[in-house]
């Protein structure tokens, strides 16, 4: 069984964060199961909107989530764990 403290030193040991403390807070704050929380439809439409106004993609938000993103995987997954 590993350490709750080993993260925090792996994020500090692989240089993603700069010290223990500031790794060590963002362990603690980081709300694990809110994934389950968040709709990935929308948030691919928040972030394919901001890329458009910004320029950077030609395609509008609707296109890109068409195009690129199939939730069935993501739908059955959300089921069985209800179940």
């Amino acid at each position: 069984m590993r350490s709750s403290l080993s993260g925090p030193l792996l994020l500090v040991d692989k240089g993603y964060a700069p010290q223990y403390d500031y790794a060590l807070q963002l362990m603690r704050e980081l709300p694990y199961g809110k994934w389950r929380e968040y709709d990935p439809e929308d948030t691919i439409r928040f972030y394919s909107l901001r890329l458009h106004e910004a320029g950077m993609v030609k395609a509008s938000p609707e296109q890109i989530i068409s195009r690129g993103s199939d939730w069935r995987f993501l739908n059955e997954l959300k089921q069985e764990l209800k179940a």
